[in-house]
């Protein structure tokens, strides 16, 4: 709950601005709901929910003013005026935002304020006692993920490596019909005919495997003459591939990480992929008709072993410490994604649980602003949305007006709108709103 400290001097701030008349004074100070969820428990209609930040929020279309609540409410914070439920504390922070004296707090920043100042007591008896033994710096702590990344600086999307990866699991878009230096004709000729593109039509015997083979049908025949079309610019695509993060493993546990790296055994697989498939955060992973699924990596390292020119492909601990850009708008989509539950935000600030994170790249995928880190080029974008506000819920906190980084919400007269023309469907106004008052729906679409 929030609550206000000694230092409030009874200005009243903190009740003319709470949405939900949930602060009254008392003996000059300012006390308000404690979120102790009695009303919730009691509430008949099922009309009173709780929200991820732990406050309660009525929900008008279900309320029929019945007072039970009120009846209940062990501190005589809830009212009903007009059949209007109020009092009831929806953990939203607006009345810690407007205290001009900041006498308001967090009760859940008042713990943990209380926590660390007893553990730097003892921190401070130990470093008294036995510095060298029992006082110890703070280590940084990252969270690590072993793969097979590309290094985009030397990477010329020939799309070697996806050639001859053997479980499909290396995607590469190329543009254009021409040669783009794979030298897959050259390692496939029986004779040694064709060196870096160029034919020795001396040694050709017209076998026709560089011809079958060429991912590019860059390779033509006219008049019994095997013809290379030249490169006129230097390739241009993109390149994505599976990144060994396992949140593809299967339920029927064909399909799982060992020893940190993934392996499939296909006698074990019973049920469908559809799942393992949706979850896959770079979409390489396919049904095949042989081996039943393809697109996972098993760090074999062919790929590292046939980028031999340019040295694109290679093992890499990629590493997190959680920390995120200033371009971040806290938006929340990062916690709204996350497959692992790891990433919270708490007053603006995303944090990142490193014992959940398994660096599935999810959250960077998604982020509008990229301000998370990424060693994919695989990324999702907002194409089109849908986003309305239920005035049956909105308790008029403002934070979704105050929050959205296009100015596209509007507040008069006590009432909230959402301009669909300029929205660009972040999900701002969506995941930090306490009382789920937003009808949103987004559509996204690969752009790589």
């Amino acid at each position: 709950m929030f609550l206000s400290t000694s230092n409030c001097e009874g200005k009243g701030e903190c009740i003319k601005g709470c949405p939900t008349e949930a602060i009254r004074m008392v003996e000059g100070k300012g006390f308000s709901c404690i979120t102790c969820g009695t009303c919730f428990d009691v509430c008949p209609n099922h009309a009173i929910f709780k929200n991820k930040y732990g406050g309660y929020v009525v929900d008008k279309a279900k309320c029929n003013g019945c007072g039970v609540c009120e009846f209940s409410c062990p501190v005589n914070s809830i009212h009903i005026e007009e059949g209007k439920t109020k009092g009831i504390c929806a953990r939203c922070g607006v009345c810690e935002d407007l205290c001009p004296i900041n006498a308001r707090i967090d009760g859940f920043d008042l713990v943990e304020d209380k926590q660390k100042a007893y553990l730097k007591s003892l921190n401070l008896t130990a470093n008294l006692t036995n510095p060298t033994k029992l006082f110890k710096p703070k280590k940084e702590k990252n969270v690590v993920r072993n793969s097979v990344v590309t290094d985009l600086y030397k990477c010329i999307f020939c799309g070697r490596c996806e050639f001859y990866c053997p479980t499909n699991a290396i995607k590469v878009r190329i543009y254009g019909d021409e040669c783009v230096k794979c030298r897959i004709c050259n390692d496939l000729c029986p004779v040694g005919a064709i060196d870096k593109g160029v034919v020795d039509y001396e040694k050709c015997v017209l076998c026709l495997s560089c011809y079958k083979n060429c991912p590019q049908d860059a390779v033509n025949i006219e008049n019994f003459t095997v013809n290379i079309v030249k490169p006129k610019k230097e390739n241009e695509g993109s390149i994505v591939s599976c990144l060994n993060c396992g949140l593809c493993s299967s339920e029927d546990g064909s399909l799982k990480k060992i020893n940190k790296k993934m392996r499939f055994d296909p006698s074990l697989a019973t049920d469908s992929f559809e799942k393992s498939i949706d979850n896959c955060p770079v979409n390489s992973l396919t049904e095949s008709f042989l081996v039943k699924l393809d697109g996972y990596c098993i760090s074999c390292g062919k790929c590292v072993q046939v980028c031999d020119e340019n040295q694109a492909r290679n093992f890499k601990n990629v590493t997190w410490n959680g920390e995120v850009s200033d371009e971040c708008i806290s938006c929340g989509t990062c916690e709204e994604l996350c497959p692992k539950d790891a990433i919270k935000l708490k007053k603006g600030k995303v944090l990142v649980d490193l014992d959940k994170c398994i660096l599935c790249e999810t959250c960077a995928i998604n982020c509008p602003k990229d301000a998370i880190p990424k060693t994919t080029m695989f990324k999702n974008k907002v194409e089109n949305g849908f986003n309305l506000i239920d005035n049956r819920l909105c308790i008029n906190c403002e934070i979704c007006y105050n929050i959205c980084p296009e100015e596209v919400i509007t507040s008069e007269n006590d009432k909230i709108t959402v301009d669909l023309d300029k929205c660009v469907f972040c999900g701002a106004c969506y995941n930090n709103c306490p009382a789920k008052a937003f009808i949103f729906e987004r559509k996204f679409i690969e752009e790589y």
